[in-house]
């Protein structure tokens, strides 16, 4: 097991996981409108509506979710009416739930009033709230004390003889 902690200064985080994450849901109405889609939202009304935003952004932040692979474009037709298109999540979109719940979890305990979270994700199964954990793939809980960085397969280093 290696620290790369202490190494910091050679990395290039031109390959950075988290940057380019951001690059796609980076914006506080492209994260509203992941929520909403878990919420059940499909139509872009409803989404200019319940974002908050005029229709050339829920539309701009529709198209580039969906160009992402995270929504996809499905028909629907309501009767005598002509074919228009909803949105639902794909499996791509559907991964990024916990990201959501994490944010969600983060915001109810540093962010919330003193009425509360207004929303609480819970198990179909058994009822019990939702919440994100951290563990390693040995199904270890795991915090912040108990984890270090290590180099990844992408990881790439900076020459130190380069300008």
């Amino acid at each position: 097991m290696s620290d790369l902690s202490s190494e910091r200064d050679a990395w290039s985080m031109a390959n950075c996981s988290i940057a380019r994450t951001l690059e796609i849901v980076g914006t506080r109405a492209a994260l509203l409108i992941m929520r909403e889609a878990f919420f059940g939202t499909r139509r872009f009304d409803d989404f200019a509506k319940r974002v908050g935003i005029g229709e050339p952004a829920a539309a701009a932040r529709l198209k580039e979710l969906t160009a992402a692979g995270l929504l996809e474009r499905v028909p629907y037709q309501e009767p005598g009416q002509r074919t228009r298109h909803a949105y639902q999540l794909t499996e791509k979109g559907r991964d990024f739930l916990p990201v959501l719940v994490a944010l969600r979890q983060w915001g109810d305990t540093w962010a919330t009033d003193e009425q509360g979270p207004p929303v609480v994700v819970r198990h179909k199964g058994c009822g019990a709230e939702v919440h994100a954990a951290l563990r390693c793939t040995d199904r270890h809980d795991v915090h912040f004390e108990d984890s270090f960085v290590d180099a990844g397969p992408g990881l790439v280093r900076i020459d130190p003889d380069s300008p």
